[in-house]
Order: C-alpha cells, then structure tokens, then sequence
C-alpha cells in the first residue's frame, strides 16, 4: 500500500518559499517546501491547502502540478506532489504563523541546492526549478 504526500511551491518571480523543520522528528532541523500527508478520502488540493492552514495559518489557491516522485519510508512507497499555490495575501510583507517549522524564508530558486533540504523535496527540485527559470511553465 502506498501513501500519498503533497507540497506546496510558493513563488514571487525567482523567490519560493521555504520551510525550516522543527529540530525533533525524522528530517529534523532540515529545509523543505511546505507541505504533508493526504488524509482519508482528501484530494491532494484539499489536503495542500489544510496544511497551508495548520502549518502558517494562511489560505492558499492550489494550482496546478509542477513535479512528482516516488519514494520509500518506513518500507513503505510514498507518491509526492509538488503544486503551485498562491497565499490569499502577498506573503513577504505578512507574517505567517508558524506551528511546525521554526522559519520560513523566500529564497531564490538556485540557493535551495545549497540548503540542508529533505531528500524527497530535493528529488523534486529539478522540475520545480525548471518551472520557475521558465516563468511558470510546466511542460
């Protein structure tokens, strides 16, 4: 049985947004694009813009998709997605309240091959950053 997780990818121009994981748990203390698990019966937009709401306490638009993976843990295959969302207000000036990360920060797209980033997250990268170079393209 596989399970699916989602993320979030939040852009302003060559800026994305980036989440820094509470030290404790599995990939603690490491950078990611925010996101989670899809719950029950939830679509994968649904579950995004649950976890916008509980991690930064902020509504988003979910978009469409810019990358996916496969991956193991625990032994068991998680299929992760990675979608563009846009925040109901220009997130850089307002502060989002965070519940599981200790930061966020908008970084260019080209310095997140530099950040301590989740292995899965960086499996994505290369789709995610092909969308931004090319001005929000997918294909």
């Amino acid at each position: 049985m596989s399970k699916t997780s989602v993320t979030g990818i939040a852009l302003d121009g060559r800026l994305v947004l980036v989440a820094h994981r509470n030290p404790t748990g599995q990939m603690g203390g490491r950078w990611e694009f925010p996101g989670g698990k899809v719950d029950g019966n939830e679509t994968d937009q649904v579950a995004l813009a649950r976890e916008f709401k509980e991690e930064f306490n902020v509504k988003v638009k979910v978009g469409e998709s810019v990358a996916s993976t496969q991956f193991e843990h625990n032994g068991q295959t998680v299929n992760l997605h990675a979608y563009i969302v846009k925040p109901a207000h220009k997130g850089i000036v307002i502060k989002y309240k965070l519940t599981e990360h200790t930061e966020y920060r908008w970084v260019d797209i080209d310095t997140i091959k530099t950040m301590n980033f989740v292995d899965s997250d960086l499996k994505l990268y290369p789709d995610v950053r092909k969308y931004v170079l090319s001005g929000g393209s997918a294909k």
